[in-house]
Formats: structure tokens, sequence, C-alpha cells
């Protein structure tokens, strides 16, 4: 049975960190749903027009793992939205899966989402933030998953694939086949 994801878009989100994770979850066959933070129309970082599926309601408790894309701009908005920090709050105590990308932890900050857990985010950001983590543990691996936490972080734009595949991963997502499909093992064994 296909699992559901959520990436959450905003006005100026990472373009690359947006799309990535709903290509890989799409390729592997999952129930992947584009959510604008307040339109269904979003305009990247780069000037990049994206078109989500639907917009932030309450639906968004219903999925098996929320993605949050970076982007200075976009994370920035997402950290502002206090209907959104309702729901992950919420997810969050259910023990639902999320994940947040780049610049975005700066949103599970403010939400409380990183106390007590092993996270990363793009380099700068941990000192940014540094003051709202509550016994919260910054790694500089490219991906970090916090088991207890229910947790998924990553580092930036170059990272994106992986931060998917580990997601896919997380929630038990054979990604062998597609790694290999994309020249993903390719790549890591020739840089």
């Amino acid at each position: 049975m296909a699992k559901r994801f959520a990436v959450m878009i905003a006005d100026g989100c990472e373009e690359v960190e947006a799309l990535t994770p709903v290509d890989v979850f799409r390729r592997l066959n999952q129930d992947v749903d584009m959510v604008g933070l307040e339109s269904t129309e979003v305009l990247g970082a780069h000037n990049i027009k994206l078109t989500c599926d639907k917009i932030l309601d309450e639906s968004l408790l219903d999925y098996d793992v929320v993605v949050f894309p970076g982007g200075g701009q976009g994370a920035a908005n997402l950290r502002a939205n206090d209907k959104l920090m309702g729901l992950m709050q919420r997810r969050a105590k259910q023990g639902a899966w999320n994940a947040a990308m780049c610049a975005a932890p700066i949103a599970f900050a403010r939400y409380g989402l990183l106390n007590g857990a092993n996270y990363t985010c793009y380099p700068g950001i941990n000192e940014e933030i540094k003051d709202e983590v509550e016994a919260g543990s910054f790694q500089e691996d490219i991906v970090v998953v916090d088991e207890t936490a229910h947790l998924i972080t990553s580092r930036g734009p170059a990272t994106a694939l992986e931060y998917a595949y580990k997601i896919a991963e997380t929630l038990g997502i054979q990604t062998k086949d597609l790694r290999k499909a994309m020249l993903y093992d390719f790549l890591a064994e020739n840089i």
C-alpha cells in the first residue's frame, strides 16, 4: 500500500528541495501532494512558478510524512504560519514523521519539534536557531534521522536526493532500484 506524502510549499521555497522529493516519491509510486501554504500558485526563490495540488488544511494530519523544503524566504513563510505550526505540533504529538531541510528547520525550531532531537540544517542556520532549541543536538551529516522524535532533516540543495531517498526508506520503501535507475549510485562512486 502506498504511503501518503505532503510537501509543504511556500513562496520563496528552494525549488530543487521542493520538487526533488515530489519526483522521487512519485517515481516510487507513492501518493504525493504538493501543498501550498496559502495558494496553489507558488513562486519559488528563483522565480520558478509551481502549481500545488491543494492548499493547507486539516488533512495535513492524515499524511505519513510532511516534508518542508528550504529556501530562506520559503522557510520564513512556513515558520511564521500559526495554522501550520498548530498542525505540525499535533502531528508531532501523534508520533507522525516530519521532515525539513536546509533553512526549513527554523520553522521546526519555532514549533518546538527540534527540542531534544538530533537534527541538521544548512550551515549557519544551527547558530541562528540554537537559542530556540532545547536539548537538541546539531549534526553535520547530510541527512539525520531521529527515530525517537520521528524527524528527518537535511543540509541543502545538493543533498535533496539523499534526503528524499532517506525519507522513503525510513517509511519502509525500498529505494535501491530507483537509486540505480537515477544513476545516484554511479554519482556517489565517482565523485
